[in-house]
């Protein structure tokens, strides 16, 4: 038994799932069906995960300072939008073929 009772988790950790579990599901989205609406929303979660990523960010991998760096978790917001450009060049080019 532990000497201390349970400490409630901050919500601040929820809303960073919450958005995590966002960010996948954007992304099978584009995946998935590829259209510009996808695209946009996929750039935009991922923008939303790399400022609003704090509390489950990870080890930093690039110190730009003393408070700020590149961590773990920011690799996703890469991902995301690397899946939105290719997201938007596919819809593009389903788009021209079919015209």
């Amino acid at each position: 038994m532990p000497a201390h009772p349970f400490e409630p988790v901050h919500p601040s950790v929820f809303y960073a799932l919450v958005l995590l579990n966002l960010l996948f599901v954007t992304g099978a989205w584009c995946l998935a069906s590829p259209t510009y609406r996808a695209a946009v929303a996929m750039a935009a979660v991922s923008f939303a995960w790399f400022m609003w990523n704090g509390p489950i960010e990870g080890r930093v991998l690039v110190s730009i300072s003393v408070n700020h760096g590149f961590t773990e978790s920011d690799i996703l917001s890469i991902v995301g939008v690397a899946i939105a450009a290719s997201t938007f060049v596919r819809t593009r080019e389903r788009r021209r073929y079919e015209e």
